[in-house]
């Protein structure tokens, strides 16, 4: 209906009589493509789907590609299996999740893995969510950076990630460098007179310059609360097993804005 409308509008301003019938054709058009489009993804029904399948998949998909990049430069070291099962005590699985979890890492590794096709799979069930498939992304550098090292295998393939879900290269080569700061920033003792590094570490993990303005840095930290805050992220599907995550990120953020706000009054 609003395809005709608007387009009867536009032909009649600019065709006069003509024009209506014109715009009237073509908004018919569009309706119908907007439908057809509409329905093909499940229509209201899908407004309404329960989020547990795509969760499912979503948490599948983290530590299968978790996996996948341990196994990146030929072998899983201690190390890569130390924080996979970190990061599954931090998450708070139980027993069997903790199983489940390991079985998508073991997977994973594999040389046949379908890379491509879990991650197709991954983008279609969060197609609408880009924060989340940020989020997926943040989580595999992390693995990536487990050694404190990023070797060329592990760039091009978390390369291959950020292509296959839509992101960037030079969001890719942002997200890298503000994980950085953000590691670096976790781990320094919170003090009001911050040091040069730790602050400089602050203005990165909020995306902003040291001599930005006052409305730079705070439009950069509501950007960023926006995007990792835990209830905003649930609300897009997030599953209920990575909220700690998302609460640790906001943490951060909230630490570092007040940090600069501190050293800046």
């Amino acid at each position: 209906m609003w395809g005709k409308l608007l387009g009867a509008m536009f032909g009649m301003a600019l065709f006069k009589w003509p024009g209506l019938l014109l715009g009237l054709f073509i908004g018919h058009w569009f309706d119908r493509s907007l439908r057809s489009s509409f329905e093909d993804s499940g229509g209201l029904a899908a407004l309404k789907k329960d989020n547990s399948e795509a969760q499912g998949v979503f948490m599948y998909s983290t530590f299968a590609v978790m996996g996948h990049l341990a196994k990146a430069d030929g072998v899983v070291t201690s190390a890569h299996i130390d924080k996979a099962t970190e990061f599954m005590q931090q998450l708070g699985l139980n027993s069997k999740q903790q199983q489940e979890a390991q079985r998508a890492f073991r997977e994973g590794k594999a040389a046949d893995f379908p890379l491509l096709a879990q991650l197709a799979l991954l983008k279609q069930s969060y197609r609408w969510r880009p924060d989340l498939l940020q989020l997926f992304l943040e989580i595999q550098i992390s693995i990536a950076y487990i050694d404190a090292h990023l070797s060329a295998v592990e760039e091009r393939l978390l390369q291959q990630l950020a292509d296959a879900l839509s992101i960037s290269a030079s969001r890719l080569q942002y997200l890298l460098g503000r994980y950085q700061a953000e590691a670096r920033f976790a781990k320094r003792p919170r003090q009001t007179a911050a040091k040069a590094d730790t602050l400089q570490d602050a203005y990165q993990l909020l995306g902003v310059k040291p001599d930005c303005s006052e409305s730079e840095l705070k439009k950069a930290y509501k950007k960023q609360m926006a995007q990792h805050h835990p209830d905003k992220l649930m609300s897009q599907g997030l599953p209920a097993e990575m909220l700690e995550l998302a609460k640790r990120k906001t943490q951060d953020i909230q630490a570092a804005y007040e940090m600069i706000k501190q050293n800046r009054s």
